[in-house]
């Protein structure tokens, strides 16, 4: 007697574990499920990119500190920049009496050197486009 009653405890205890287990891989399957499942992988996925990417981005910047190093590149000087480079103006020879005598008066005439122009809207951009 206890012999049976033991086997039909031992088999109700297996259909409710199988039941159980069943039932929980069906909730796992259904669609709302699988969005969220999907949804938690896609997260996941994007945390270890931008982990990636963050230990790219500090390993770039190591070595570029180690090529700066190397090359010298890392010492600034206190000097400042060069100053602006002035442009030439070149007088025209072929100008009539009074406007040398216009220009005379603006000017020293016995300054012959080449005129520098300062400020100036036109620049010379040797890579432009001819």
């Amino acid at each position: 007697m206890f012999r049976r009653t033991f086997w039909f405890t031992a088999g109700a205890a297996a259909g409710v574990w199988a039941t159980t287990k069943v039932n929980r891989k069906l909730k796992q399957l259904t669609p709302e499920s699988l969005a969220a499942q999907a949804a938690n992988k896609a997260i996941e996925a994007g945390h270890r990119l931008k982990d990636f990417a963050l230990d790219v981005r500090d390993g770039m910047a190591e070595r570029e500190a180690e090529l700066g190093e190397a090359l010298g590149m890392n010492h600034h000087p206190d000097t400042e920049l060069p100053a602006q480079r002035r442009f030439a103006v070149i007088e025209n020879r072929a100008a009539t009496k009074t406007d040398r005598r216009d220009s005379a008066d603006k000017h020293d005439s016995t300054d012959n050197k080449t005129k520098y122009l300062e400020n100036t809207r036109y620049s010379y951009d040797r890579n432009e486009d001819h």
